[in-house]
């Protein structure tokens, strides 16, 4: 069958797209900039279209048209695919969590869902399930080495492991045998307003665990608690307060009391599945970590220090990563180049911001501009929000704002010799990583 992908360099379109061209279909895409990620894509067979989004690109034959949930209904792609829909019902246009909504049909699925941690914990529970001989289908909003630097693995089993977002209630199209809470916070609230909005949709999104299906929660969290004891059906809880949250500290390569949560409800799903601990246990020590979280590399010239790349854009989550980069280098000067992602969350989540940049337990930040969402910020909000609006609430000596295209020279004059150095941010920030590399 023939596929178009509109948005196709997105981290969870373009793990689809991965998906079936290894199942032998032929796929086109689109998107507005060329990236590593449809490079890769091209390597693998894919035709993709860069630049404004084309009509020319839907084209007679194909019989199936798969869009990012970023796309609007004005996308000129969009609207000829709906046009050629209606003049033959057999091509399907479908939103990304719609398709991938119909694999976890046909597959025993297990979703990791939550504010934060899903990208880690599903690459976490992929490799484990990889490593215990279970030959999982994984699909995750990153890349993992392990799967030759992909956010996609075939497997051969029965298995598919999904990363599960809350964005726009995606997950509700998806029909799982497992579910795995690891924390519910306010987040996309351009979409949901407020919390209880947020917690009416998980609560829908766990009437979707068949009678026998089971969800793995996390006992800290007083969210999920609270949604979790309340429900039906068979739930397994979590907690830091395990004798096994001791060992995991113990043995696993990534810092971090969040990665230890993460690692125990990889446990707990394995445990299900009758992994031996054994297994398990080996495999959560050997996890390097995948891209953009907590991804160190050593710099040796012209200057020695540790480079770390994070997708952290969450108050909740630069709080946790800032503080397990403390724990892990404890002697080290730590600077943190920081990337505001979406003006929505930055206005929503300002005093957020504020309250874990004074407490910051590092020594040098620098905030740069925040990154615009095509599609997704309202003039009004962009007004009322700025970069340099932050970085005066905070009120930290040690805290800057600095655009973006003069931060490498000013890091190049300003870096020494072995100080840490975090790249934050959910947007573009991570190309600076390339420059410094």
């Amino acid at each position: 069958m023939r596929i178009h992908f509109i948005g196709i360099g997105g981290i969870g379109v373009s793990a689809l797209a991965r998906y079936f061209l290894k199942k032998g279909h032929r796929v086109t895409g689109s998107d507005l900039a060329s990236s590593e990620i449809t490079d890769a894509l091209k390597k693998l067979g894919a035709k993709i279209f860069i630049g404004p989004h084309n009509p020319r690109n839907i084209k007679k034959g194909i019989g199936l048209v798969i869009y990012s949930p970023a796309v609007k209904t004005n996308n000129p792609e969009f609207k000829k695919a709906k046009k050629l829909q209606a003049l033959d019902y057999k091509l399907q246009v479908k939103s990304y969590p719609e398709a991938l909504g119909e694999l976890t049909k046909n597959h025993f699925t297990i979703a990791v869902s939550g504010t934060h941690g899903k990208s880690t914990t599903t690459s976490m529970l992929g490799l484990l399930l990889v490593k215990a001989g279970l030959d999982p289908t994984v699909i995750v909003g990153t890349k993992v080495r392990e799967f030759g630097d992909s956010n996609c693995r075939m497997g051969k089993s029965q298995y598919l492991v999904i990363e599960a977002d809350e964005h726009k209630a995606s997950f509700l199209n998806y029909w799982p045998k497992i579910i795995v809470l690891n924390n519910i916070e306010a987040d996309h609230l351009d979409y949901y307003k407020n919390l209880g909005n947020i917690l009416k949709t998980f609560k829908k999104y766990l009437t979707h665990l068949e009678k026998d299906g089971i969800l793995v929660a996390n006992k800290d969290d007083k969210n999920v608690y609270q949604l979790a004891k309340n429900r039906g059906g068979k739930t397994i809880f979590y907690s830091l307060r395990q004798k096994e949250a001791k060992i995991l500290k113990k043995i696993m390569r990534i810092p971090g009391e969040h990665n230890v949560s993460n690692a125990l409800a990889v446990l707990a799903v394995t445990r299900i599945l009758k992994t031996p601990d054994k297994i398990s246990f080996k495999a959560l020590s050997s996890y390097k970590g995948s891209w953009r979280r907590f991804d160190v590399t050593k710099i040796l010239h012209p200057k020695p220090y540790t480079l770390i790349n994070d997708y952290g854009h969450h108050p909740t989550e630069i709080k946790v990563t800032l503080k397990a980069c403390r724990e892990k280098y404890p002697n080290k000067k730590i600077w943190c180049v920081f990337q505001p992602h979406q003006y929505q969350r930055t206005y929503y989540l300002f005093k957020d911001f504020v309250k874990v940049f004074k407490k910051a337990p590092i020594d040098e930040i620098i905030i740069t501009d925040i990154y615009d969402v095509a599609g997704r910020e309202t003039p009004e909000i962009k007004n009322k929000v700025s970069a340099e609006k932050l970085v005066k609430a905070i009120n930290r000596k040690n805290v800057i704002y600095l655009q973006k295209e003069k931060i490498i020279d000013f890091l190049k004059e300003n870096l020494n010799r072995g100080e840490v150095l975090i790249i934050m941010g959910a947007g573009d920030i991570y190309n600076l990583n390339y420059d410094l590399k």
